[in-house]
């Protein structure tokens, strides 16, 4: 491979391991990409409820990804200064003694919890685990997941010597080195005032036989381990290259897009839709997890919920259509194509999850005879921004919001969507030039791990704006409308998706 970089050159290699997908790129001091890889995941559902994947497919997927970015920079391992990773947070990655795994990891789509959920639900323990860590758990929180194999499964936690992040197994696999950083761990395990762990939120777990399975903690930025020659003949990486510790991966992508002062509003519109804030105090509400950030003494305050970009994915294979760009290039000149006018179709993207509990589903209502597909497109692209907007507002009853907000993401790549986020929200949306965020944040890190940055605000500062997009009043007039029958229709439908189920 012949080296496209200058011989005094510093790059940085940045992984974001999402929940199907692992993305590794290479960045330059001043964060643009020289190059990037990436390696797809499936995940399994053996039972109902049950979302799963195979540990060391996982750390096999990373390891081509990281192949293939060096490939794409035409960079040789030895030029690598220093790597980071963030992953998917919740979920579960279980090792046992040995470094194996103990069993398939549990992502954080996964639901077989909901029966442990409804026992919390009733009794004080859920009021007090707020004030203790900062959030409430959801399906796919690892203290959910750990107790629901305390109550069903306890062999497989008896055979756990480590319980892990999506990032720090496959910095394990890196580097032989335990450890986890707060963003992750306060996912469940740490006090939302001290951001160390605290045995009271296992007591009130149930989970104190799991204390000594936590793995370290520490900084997000701080030198955890070296490559070593096993994953370097794995990856092409150089024995001995620093890793970081690194972080949850909308940490990665708040500090990618540049968004980690408090009051700026950053958006990820995939898998989940991930709507935070950076806040110099916390402030707590069910509505979202107040987590550690990066930098300490501050908090990610996250309203999140699993009903954003892919539901266009859904739809784009319901009509048969297939997973390329054509695909979707279609599709949007389509909605754009049937802008004009109110809403008069209205859809709820909760096919994976929604703000309204474990029951809500997605739906389209007001279909009639006369609408066709464009007008299905345009509302699946309303409904997710409409449902990020549930959020959105959450954050904007605590929080003093400052600025444009920063969005990433699959809907990102669509100047469509993109301009109903600012539609919607009515606030200035900015879309970073970095298409993978996360991955230039777990970058960075490493970068301030090894001193090429003085700071975090120098780090995030790295990152240039691609396009912005102002609210227009005639389409912020028409989504406020949908918006209210938006919330309207989900209140009234609430028993009936309980029933449901």
């Amino acid at each position: 491979m012949t080296d496209s970089a200058r011989p005094d050159e510093t790059l940085l290699l940045g992984v974001d391991a999402g929940q199907t997908v692992t993305k590794a790129c290479v960045f330059d001091r001043e964060g643009q990409e020289r190059g990037s890889g990436s390696a797809r995941v499936e995940v399994a559902s053996p039972h109902p409820h049950w979302v799963e994947r195979d540990m060391d497919e996982v750390w096999q997927a990373t390891a081509a990804a990281i192949r293939s970015a060096l490939d794409d920079a035409r960079t040789p391992g030895d030029r690598i200064s220093a790597v980071g990773i963030v992953g998917h947070n919740d979920g579960l990655y279980l090792v046992d003694d040995a470094g194996h795994p103990v069993r398939a990891a549990v992502t954080a789509m996964d639901t077989r919890a909901h029966d442990v959920l409804d026992t919390w639900r009733t009794t004080p323990m859920w009021a007090r685990v707020l004030d203790v860590t900062g959030q409430v758990p959801f399906a796919g929180s690892p203290s959910t997941l750990l107790a629901w194999f305390a109550r069903h499964d306890p062999e497989t936690l008896d055979r756990t010597r480590w319980v892990l992040f999506c990032k720090d197994w496959l910095r394990f696999r890196l580097t032989s080195a335990i450890a986890t950083d707060p963003s992750e761990a306060s996912a469940a395990f740490t006090s939302v005032r001290t951001q160390d762990y605290a045995d009271e939120a296992l007591i009130l777990y149930g989970l104190t036989m799991v204390a000594g399975k936590l793995p370290p903690l520490r900084p997000s930025q701080a030198i955890a381990g070296e490559v070593s020659a096993d994953a370097a003949t794995a990856t092409g990486l150089a024995t001995g290259t620093p890793v970081v510790t690194g972080a949850h991966d909308v940490d990665g992508s708040a500090v990618g897009t540049g968004a980690v002062r408090p009051g700026m509003l950053s958006l990820a519109a995939g898998t989940f839709s991930i709507n935070q804030v950076v806040s110099a105090d916390v402030a707590l509400d069910e509505r979202w997890q107040a987590r550690s950030f990066v930098q300490p003494g501050r908090w990610l305050n996250m309203s999140t919920s699993a009903s954003s970009a892919t539901n266009l994915d859904w739809w784009r294979a319901s009509f048969g259509l297939p997973a390329d760009e054509s695909a979707y290039s279609l599709l949007e000149r389509e909605a754009a194509g049937a802008l004009d006018g109110p809403s008069t179709l209205l859809y709820h993207p909760f096919l994976y999850g929604s703000p309204y509990g474990e029951t809500a589903s997605a739906g389209l209502l007001g279909l009639r005879g006369w609408h066709r597909r464009a007008d299905v497109v345009r509302a699946v692209l309303e409904g997710v921004v409409l449902g990020h907007r549930v959020h959105v507002d959450a954050l904007r009853e605590r929080f003093a919001l400052s600025g444009p907000a920063r969005l990433t993401g699959g809907a990102a790549r669509s100047g469509v969507w993109s301009q109903m986020f600012a539609d919607a929200l009515d606030v200035e949306i900015e879309v970073p030039d970095c298409a993978e965020t996360g991955a230039l944040g777990a970058a960075l890190l490493a970068g301030l791990g090894i001193g090429v940055y003085s700071d975090l605000d120098e780090a995030a500062n790295t990152g240039r704006i691609a396009r912005r997009y102002h609210p227009v009043a005639a389409r912020t007039a028409v989504l406020n409308d949908a918006y209210g029958r938006f919330v309207a229709a989900a209140s009234s439908l609430s028993e009936i998706w309980r029933g449901l189920g």
